[in-house]
């Protein structure tokens, strides 16, 4: 928008100390619709700034929205578009919904497998995570809508998150945790949110070098910086520090009544027992209000500073039309959402295990077992938590799709998910048939062709896993149907990885995540051949002791300090490093094709084509993975290979397709004291999977 520097600048000069406080804190949202609020300089002409959370959907309180896959779910699709389309999609419902600016996405690296949060993040690795993170950046601000990449840098778990110091080298994080937040800038992302963390004994919100240095120095970053809620340490140091917007900005009291909350009830931000320990201190607010008015009067923070601050909000506000006019129209289409929100489920389903059980026929008779299969698994715990619009429980969708008969039996209670914003446990199902019993879900599974239990965690923000393993009964359950049952599928409704020690037993394992509102329908879809599982394995999967966090220190942390002594050596890395043994690689998935990789050509130093068949009767979708290993003369011990591209394709039965890989200069580039190129030759490395390599060349 060409209205940005000249009209900001006279704002600027005619803007008052107290007006331009406003415009640096958070304020009750009159309507109690927003997450955050900003009134405007009414006189001035400067609107209200309305900010809402995501990432897996517009959070705008009191109003359903599409509920979207969590994004684990859309990065194990390892289509960026996909991303794109999404971000757009809540775009538009955020502007319907007269939001300005969405809390996301997500992009910290799944450095910790027991991390509450892991449903909200991409991925384990970080240039699936750029991929990923610019792409729905790019969505969303088609839109005019502002996008938030979030929790900036290193917030990794929900034990201590408010108060724990991340112990890491400048090499990991150059590598691994800051690249998603670069690639979210590079995309023209309009804000940053601050972790609560702390990165090598300085809190987040005032770390000037991370925030001044890098984030608006090296890499031009022209945005607000805004706290995460309550996450403010300190008036002078985080203004000095490069913080640019608090909030809320106003007190836990007044922020409930905004949102039409009981301060008794149950569970809300932190004063639920299982979430305490992951929350901020929500008495500690107004930083940037009156004591900052007071910083800037007796010198301690410069009126320049305060000046730069107002003009990152103001610029961006411009940028999307709200200074001056212009904004653009976008017309939310929900039939078109709900239809998007499906694909993505369907295509981020992993299919870990098929024993020539899958796809199912039209006409079997199936027993749907499992706690939560009487709704639809639309997220994890938090501020992500949505009210969906078309909500499809997984034995809705297979009832809609089969034409043979479908009973069901809950096997099991149901799990219960503790409630962010009031409320308590979550009671899902709980009016749904008798009482559950094992017994009853065997007497189902007996009767049937095939039984398909589904399982499921509850992660949520402010809290972390206990362990890997499923909560309650339920690996009990399965190991129950699986011997009485003439065929038995898993699906695993999970916020990441967890352990499966029953795999051997089963016939078919999917993986599906957290799928959203179209939960059932696009399991049904899955289910019986509709369409592909096109979904691979964004993390690893493995037993607790196997993964690098595995250990005090590296988490949940001591004494306040949490050490990423592991480098970036997270994930895959990790595992090709050590000859750990996963139960399911990085890069995992199966397809109903069958696909023959017949050659790899270097087209320049970062493209490939790789040409494959699929050899089966069925169409698939291949997810083509291109690894790239340093030569050994390489000084610092690197890990063994780095993944440096992917393609996701669409192969007709039969048939032969040539694809284009593009190669990402993260996998050839290390940082010590600066970037430098590595020294080659490289071999690349194509395949199905971080383990299962197909076909190599050298670059």
């Amino acid at each position: 928008m060409e209205t940005a520097s000249a009209d900001i600048g006279k704002l600027l000069q005619e803007l008052t100390l107290d007006e331009k406080i406003r415009l640096v804190h958070g304020a009750s949202d009159p309507s109690g619709a927003a997450t955050g609020y900003l009134p405007g300089v009414e006189r001035l002409g400067i609107p209200e700034l309305r900010l809402a959370d995501g990432p897996l959907g517009v959070r705008s309180h009191g109003e359903p929205a599409t509920a979207f896959p969590a994004s684990i779910a859309l990065a194990a699709t390892f289509d960026p578009e996909l991303a794109q389309r999404q971000g757009a999609a809540m775009g538009r419902e955020a502007r319907e919904r007269n939001i300005d600016a969405l809390l996301g996405p997500g992009v910290n690296l799944i450095r910790v497998p027991h991390c509450g949060r892991n449903f909200e993040y991409y991925s384990e690795d970080p240039m699936l995570t750029s991929a990923f993170a610019a792409s729905m950046v790019e969505g969303i601000q088609s839109t005019d809508v502002i996008a938030t990449p979030k929790h900036y840098v290193a917030n990794n778990q929900e034990t201590q998150r408010a108060s724990i110091d991340v112990d890491v080298s400048e090499a990991a994080l150059r590598e691994c945790y800051l690249p998603g937040f670069k690639a979210a800038v590079d995309a023209g992302s309009g804000s940053v949110m601050t972790g609560y963390n702390g990165v090598n004994g300085t809190p987040m919100s005032e770390h000037r070098r991370l925030l001044l240095d890098v984030l608006k120095g090296e890499w031009g970053f022209d945005g607000y910086v805004v706290s995460d809620w309550f996450g403010t340490k300190s008036t002078v140091g985080s203004a000095n520090g490069g913080l640019d917007l608090e909030m809320p900005g106003i007190d836990r009291e007044e922020m409930w009544e905004a949102f039409g909350i009981e301060e008794s009830d149950d569970g809300v931000f932190g004063e639920d027992e299982d979430l305490s320990e992951g929350m901020p201190d929500t008495g500690r607010s107004g930083l940037f209000a009156e004591p900052l008015a007071e910083a800037v009067e007796s010198g301690d923070v410069p009126e320049s500073r305060l000046d730069d601050m107002v003009e990152r909000v103001l610029r961006q506000m411009s940028r999307i039309g709200l200074l001056g006019g212009g904004r653009s129209s976008h017309q939310a289409d929900e039939a078109a959402h709900r239809t998007l929100a499906k694909r993505i489920a369907a295509r981020g389903t992993v299919l870990l295990k098929n024993e020539d059980v899958l796809p199912l026929s039209d006409d079997a008779d199936v027993a749907v077992i499992g706690p939560g299969i009487h709704e639809a698994k639309t997220g994890g715990g938090g501020s992500s938590e949505i009210e969906a619009l078309n909500a499809v429980s997984a034995v809705d969708g297979i009832r809609g799709r089969a034409d043979g008969d479908v009973s069901d039996a809950r096997g099991v209670p149901e799990i219960d998910q503790v409630s962010f914003f009031g409320g308590g446990e979550d009671e899902r199902g709980s009016d749904v048939g008798p009482e559950p019993s094992i017994e009853a879900a065997v007497d189902a599974a007996s009767a049937a062709d095939v039984s398909v239990v589904v399982v499921q965690d509850a992660a949520t923000e402010a809290a972390d896993r206990d362990s890997l393993q499923l909560p309650g009964d339920q690996d009990e359950l399965v190991e129950a149907v699986a011997d009485a049952s003439a065929r038995t599928v898993v699906v695993v409704q999970s916020s990441g990885p967890v352990e499966l020690p029953w795999r051997d037993d089963v016939d078919a394992v999917l993986e599906s995540w957290y799928p959203g509102q179209s939960d059932g329908d696009a399991l049904a879809t899955v289910l019986f051949g509709d369409a592909d599982p096109g979904g691979r394995l964004p993390v690893t999967f493995a037993a607790e002791s196997e993964y690098p966090t595995d250990g005090a220190a590296a988490f949940p942390g001591r004494d306040g300090t949490v050490e990423y002594d592991e480098g970036y050596f997270v994930g895959y890395r990790h595992f090709d490093a050590n000859d750990a043994e996963a139960a399911y690689p990085f890069g995992h998935g199966l397809s109903y094709g069958t696909f023959a990789y017949r050659s790899v050509d270097v087209v320049d130093d970062r493209r490939v084509q790789v040409t494959l068949e699929n050899t089966a009767e069925r169409a698939g979708r291949e997810v083509i993975q291109v690894y790239a290993s340093p030569a050994e003369s390489t000084g610092a011990k690197r890990p063994p290979r780095e993944l440096a591209g992917f393609e996701s394709v669409h192969v007709p039965a039969g048939e032969t397709v040539t694809a284009t890989v593009d190669l990402d200069d993260l996998a050839f580039r290390g940082y010590d004291d600066g970037w430098t190129e590595l020294e080659g030759p490289f071999e690349l490395a194509v395949g199905r999977s971080a383990e299962d390599v197909r076909l190599s060349t050298e670059l």
